[in-house]
């Protein structure tokens, strides 16, 4: 009988979107423990150190009851300070102590990076991954930047001909040196939906209508990032559809978010006491096949290797679809849309990281080794 595979589970980080990451590493955890696999759950502290989650500790965090809400059911960053360290084996790391670099806790096959947002989601930590020769799920250092930087994502979208919305783009200095921030929106019709350039979970998002404060959503904007992104808000529908693979991947069943307040904020998604998600979307099969269709290509566009999640914008009175943005390490919790409009599609939670983690040693195998010799 063949050894479990050592999964190493990052959560937490520095972003807003910590607790987020909480919540989804504690679902990916609970589907991966036994079934091959001897999880290591690895947290990231707000401030960017290692604690690695003590056996016991995690073993109660496994064998709780889900909450009614997901973000009340999650992982909790504790235990001894670590380092993630080059394994003595190509291909693999170590969980070592940080006080005493040769005391090793634990050795580790492949890392599931379950981090969302900047320092997580954003090629930070994958670089890290890479350096340490490593495989490791989701998209790599490329792919990982593009996807979290909007305007990054944006170019490479409209670089492959994939339909988008109209926006603009601008950072700090340039909207400080203008005396009527207006000026930076012409052309666009409202309501616009003012957002930080490399943020998720709808954090730091406003929408701004007839009448509204330009000025003050674009500072919300950039108390979490440097750069703005301004979109011309489209009505219609929220819909989205997840994507699985690597150079030849496949796409969901597709999924519709029904809001409230015009748009889908942070608080709706992680603090809502009703379920939002209609799976699948109630679409034409034309639709359907186009939506999947044009989330392969947007995958494509930047790179992808592993999963995304597409989500699109609807006018379905001019029957035009836009692809909104990819979110390369989408939610991961029971409520999720990911495992969901999967779910729909015939392949089920288990089977998801299944698959994620087949790819990830897909792709190590295939990298070159350039010296790789430990």
């Amino acid at each position: 009988m063949s050894a479990p595979v050592r999964i190493g589970i990052l959560f937490g980080g520095p972003s807003a979107e910590h607790d987020v990451s909480c919540a989804s590493a504690l679902g990916v955890a609970r589907a991966l423990a036994g079934g091959g696999y001897r999880i290591v759950a690895i947290g990231v502290t707000r401030a960017g150190g290692l604690r690695l989650v003590p056996d016991a500790a995690l073993s109660g965090f496994l064998a709780g009851t889900t909450s009614e809400r997901a973000i009340d059911d999650r992982l909790t960053v504790i235990g001894p300070a670590v380092e993630l360290r080059a394994g003595p084996r190509a291909g693999t790391a170590v969980v070592t102590a940080m006080d005493a670099p040769g005391a090793v806790h634990a050795e580790l096959d492949v890392v599931f990076p379950v981090l969302h947002g900047p320092f997580g989601e954003d090629g930070v930590v994958q670089g890290v991954l890479e350096s340490l020769g490593v495989p490791y799920v989701g998209c790599g250092i490329l792919a990982s930047a593009v996807g979290m930087d909007k305007v990054a994502m944006k170019r490479a979208l409209r670089a492959e001909g994939v339909p988008i919305t109209p926006h603009v783009s601008f950072d700090a200095t340039t909207y400080r040196t203008i005396e009527d921030p207006e000026k930076l929106v012409l052309g666009l019709r409202r309501p616009l939906f003012v957002k930080p350039a490399r943020m998720g979970s709808s954090i730091g998002i406003s929408r701004v209508a007839e009448g509204d404060d330009l000025a003050a959503a674009i500072e919300e904007a950039l108390r979490h990032d440097t750069v703005v992104v301004v979109e011309q808000g489209v009505s219609g529908r929220e819909l989205e559809c997840g994507v699985l693979g690597g150079a030849r991947p496949d796409a969901s069943a597709v999924g519709e978010v029904r809001v409230s307040g015009g748009w889908f904020d942070y608080r709706q998604k992680y603090f809502g006491d009703t379920d939002p998600m209609v799976v699948p979307a109630p679409l034409s099969r034309e639709v359907s096949e186009r939506i999947r269709e044009l989330s392969v290509r947007a995958f494509a566009a930047i790179g992808g290797w592993g999963l995304a999640r597409v989500d699109f914008l609807y006018d379905e009175a001019a029957g035009e679809l836009y692809v909104n943005e990819l979110n390369t390490m989408p939610g991961f919790t029971a409520h999720s849309m990911y495992p969901k409009v999967w779910a729909a599609a015939g392949v089920g939670y288990r089977e998801i990281l299944d698959r994620l983690v087949a790819l990830a040693f897909a792709r190590h195998a295939e990298r070159p080794r350039g010296g790789d010799e430990r």
